[in-house]
């Protein structure tokens, strides 16, 4: 069901890959809600991915851009307001990348320069999207930044690895920006803290379907799929949510907040 929430509202989606992806699942129902926006991905990552398929399905273009380039986002920004005709309601930020989970190094082995690399993607990228946004005045009024995180930020997942490090200082940049955005521009930027979801990204971390499993029995609601979260950015790119800003959202079924399940008791009891 469709209730025209983002009717009339520009905006530039980041990160979409497949059709497991959230910002994939977002591209559709912000088009459902009558959005309108241009799909963005690193080269690389356009090539393994099926984005021209989504660009089809949704009526949008394509703007490719290293998120860590700060000329590719000038450039990003520049063509998508020309596109899409003035200036922009909504960004979605999910980008994230560990070359050490990649290459299998443990955190405690883990090689700097990969740490580095998987920083810039991850955490920083955020920064210089909103920087360029800013500096090329590019949002609307009461416009919506969103970046996807996740609880590692704060709760230690040993095989999260550097991510985790990355999803803390990526939500500290949503609080800083933040706080300038809101005074000077009125713009709104947050994160979703989003449960474990079997994204291509999410599947490299080490014993994933087992964490899934245990987070399901642990959130009173089950995990949030890429679905439910694709709703909930949905309602922060709207007016309704006008008052948000700065703020980490767990979307996790009630994961974070709870100390232990009867399920998981249970299970241990056996």
């Amino acid at each position: 069901m469709s209730y025209n929430l983002l009717k009339g509202k520009r905006g530039i989606i980041f990160g979409a890959l497949d059709e497991n992806s959230i910002a994939w699942k977002t591209a559709e129902r912000v088009h459902a809600e009558g959005g309108t926006f241009v799909l963005t991905n690193a080269p690389i990552a356009m090539r393994m991915g099926q984005i021209d398929a989504l660009a089809e399905k949704t009526g949008s273009e394509i703007i490719p851009a290293d998120a860590t380039s700060e000329e590719d986002l000038a450039n990003l920004v520049e063509k998508a307001t020309e596109i899409l005709g003035g200036k922009l309601d909504f960004v979605l930020h999910s980008i994230g990348m560990s070359v050490n989970v990649r290459k299998g190094r443990k955190y405690t082995d883990e090689k700097y320069d990969f740490t580095a690399k998987g920083w810039d993607v991850s955490a920083l990228s955020f920064h210089k999207v909103m920087q360029t946004l800013y500096k090329a005045d590019a949002m609307n009024e009461w416009g919506s930044i969103v970046a996807l995180t996740y609880m590692a930020a704060q709760r230690t997942f040993p095989d999260y690895n550097d991510m985790a490090d990355n999803k803390a200082y990526l939500e500290s940049v949503a609080r800083s920006f933040g706080y300038f955005y809101g005074k000077e521009k009125k713009v709104r930027v947050n994160t979703i803290s989003q449960s474990p979801t079997p994204t291509t990204a999410g599947q490299g971390v080490k014993g994933f379907d087992g964490f899934i499993s245990y987070a399901e029995k642990m959130s009173p609601l089950g995990n949030a799929t890429a679905q439910d979260c694709a709703d909930y950015t949905v309602t922060l790119f709207s007016d309704l949510t006008k008052k948000v800003t700065m703020q980490n959202l767990f979307h996790d079924g009630g994961f974070s907040n709870t100390g232990v399940s009867q399920e998981v008791i249970e299970y241990f009891s056996k």
